[in-house]
């Protein structure tokens, strides 16, 4: 099972403004999917077999820093 990390977007957006959506990535930041909500991004990647990981911090999303993310 590989590890996929769920990412709002867009990236760095300023506290307080909306999120386009969501997206599910691989390490190497390749999109592999797109959701309306956090909620459709983490069920897609588990039912196709992925271990996904939201960041604990949404501006934080290093993805070498394992203490960015958390598992879900």
């Amino acid at each position: 099972m590989a590890t996929v990390y769920i990412e709002a977007r867009p990236k760095g957006r300023p506290q307080g403004e909306r999120i386009d959506d969501y997206v599910v990535e691989d390490h190497a930041d390749h999109v592999l999917h797109t959701s309306r909500t956090q909620e459709e991004a983490i069920a897609w990647a588990q039912r196709n077999g992925h271990h996904p990981h939201v960041a604990r911090v949404r501006h934080l999303n290093d993805k070498k820093k394992p203490d960015y993310w958390r598992a879900v």
